[in-house]
């Protein structure tokens, strides 16, 4: 089976292009659904003719072989919590469709098709929030996509929630008929937390573009000396994550005519007598010390989409039909450990990007600190008007919540299922709260884009930016004009919040 890259899953996801099955794959699938249907006569194999979990003691009669697959579903569509957003449950259905293309689950080829018909008519199962331990996989919220395609569910179609069994007559779609083992397969795989990770991952990444514009910007906004970005200095310190951020940092303040040159104000010998100097001779850290922060990110980023697009591509079923070794293994693909992990070092390094928003935020809100800006960027009337003095609080409380949410998920593992699940991933949680902690990442980034325009405007140096960011001051202010009076100002936070949401920084 051709293995995906990710721009390929990123295009299925995002830009939900077609999915075409090619014949050669569905002839791979049907060779394996044949093999199963022969191997298992006369054997005992877990959930073909046994219970499931604890219960695979009880051997489970000819009669009602068929009636185990429904069940299993049916069983487990027991999830409880808000749904899902559509794009995630898109990216769960497409990595259990890569897993059955890799033709080891014995899955007829008929489940192939109706995942295909599902994601290319854009119908989308609702999937509850809560419901997966991670471990065998993500039983609970596989089982309500199951339930969709057998036709006893609900789904999101066309912008409205409807029966699934509706949906898939307007689509002329034919409810699944369940066979050997397709109820298991079904059911049996990490790729909810796994399709919610790379949604994760692909959100993160954009964010760290805009984290990296923002402080070209703040250090711009306040004439900082640009040696702290300089190659060399980096580069000493080793490590490829730093060095790539100092370079683009590089790239991205190019063309501006706002940032000092130690050599020529600091190292030329004619720095006069004053006994203070007027301007800092180094900025704070959260100004300074930007590659050396936001370098760890990129490499976590790095290491999770690594993690992440194996999983998506990898055999993550059990019992694992192998055709070309001719038997059945019993294992634990399903364990969603690397994921969880994954996703708990994302959601730090996430955190740790807000936190660096924040801390930027205040250098800008403090006229005490940067000795140029007045309180809370206030272009108005200093006593009745307010500036953003109460954007700070939300990107404060925002900021705290997600230091609390990046506790890791990874190792609270609870023994469950009669003790069968005795150590568990929590995999699918830790993706749910990294997808929140990235959310707040964006609303902190959102004000902070606010105050940086504010900033500018109150220094008139938006024509001395370099091109990149005099481009991102030109882009806020397109959502929000400068202002001095008070106004409410949550609609354009999100106004912004989602303009980097849906656009990446370019250089």
């Amino acid at each position: 089976m051709l293995r995906s890259n990710l721009n390929t899953i990123n295009a299925r996801i995002f830009n939900k292009t077609a999915i075409r099955i090619d014949d050669q794959a569905l002839r791979e699938v049907e060779a394996c659904y044949r093999f199963l249907e022969k191997f298992e006569q006369g054997k005992v194999i877990y959930g073909i003719n046994t219970g499931f979990g604890p219960m695979a003691q009880y051997r489970i009669g000819d009669a009602d072989l068929n009636s185990l697959q429904y069940n299993i579903i049916r069983s487990h569509s027991c999830g409880a919590g808000e749904a899902l957003p559509d794009i995630c449950v898109r990216a769960a259905m497409l990595a259990r469709l890569q897993t059955f293309l890799n033709a080891k689950s014995g899955v007829h080829p008929d489940v192939v098709r109706i995942l295909a018909d599902f994601l290319n008519n854009e119908i989308y199962p609702l999937v509850p929030r809560h419901g997966s331990v991670g471990a065998s996989g993500d039983l609970v919220q596989l089982a309500h996509i199951a339930l969709a395609l057998i036709g006893e569910a609900e789904v999101s179609f066309r912008g409205e929630t409807v029966p699934a069994a509706e949906a898939m007559a307007a689509c002329g779609i034919t409810p699944l008929r369940l066979r050997i083992r397709d109820g298991l397969a079904l059911t049996n795989g990490t790729a909810v937390m796994t399709g919610i990770g790379l949604v994760n991952l692909a959100q993160a990444r954009r964010l760290l573009g805009w984290a990296v514009k923002a402080s070209v910007m703040l250090n711009e906004i306040v004439e900082s000396y640009d040696d702290f970005m300089a190659g060399a200095l980096n580069e000493y310190k080793l490590h490829a994550g730093q060095i790539e951020i100092a370079r683009q940092m590089r790239a991205i303040c190019a063309s501006s005519r706002r940032l000092r040159k130690r050599d020529a104000e600091l190292y030329s010998g004619d720095t006069g007598a004053e006994p203070t100097f007027r301007h800092k001779v180094q900025p704070y850290y959260s100004l300074r010390c930007i590659p050396q922060i936001l370098g760890p990110v990129l490499e976590t980023i790095s290491q999770a989409e690594k993690i992440l697009v194996e999983e998506f591509n990898a055999v993550d079923d059990n019992p694992v039909v192998d055709p070309a070794t001719g038997t059945i293994y019993h294992g634990g693909n399903f364990h969603g450990d690397y994921v969880s992990l994954e996703m708990d070092k994302l959601k730090i390094a996430v955190t740790k990007m807000t936190m660096l928003a924040e801390r930027q935020l205040n250098y800008l809100f403090h006229d005490r600190i940067n000795e140029t800006l007045p309180p809370f960027v206030n272009l108005g009337k200093l006593g009745l008007n307010y500036g953003l003095q109460a954007a700070q609080f939300t990107a404060t409380s925002t900021t705290a919540e997600s230091q609390t949410l990046s506790n890791p998920m990874y190792v609270h593992s609870i023994p469950n299922n009669n003790d069968n699940q005795d150590i568990v991933s929590m995999g699918t949680n830790a993706a749910m709260l990294t997808q929140q902690v990235v959310e707040n990442g964006y609303q902190v980034a959102a004000i902070e884009m606010l105050a940086l325009v504010q900033a500018a405007d109150y220094l008139q140096c938006a024509g001395e930016l370099s091109d990149a960011t005099r481009q991102l001051y030109a882009d806020i202010r397109g959502i929000v004009p400068r202002f001095a009076d008070d106004t409410p100002k949550h609609r354009e936070i999100a106004a912004i919040e989602n303009f980097l949401k849906n656009n990446s920084a370019s250089l």
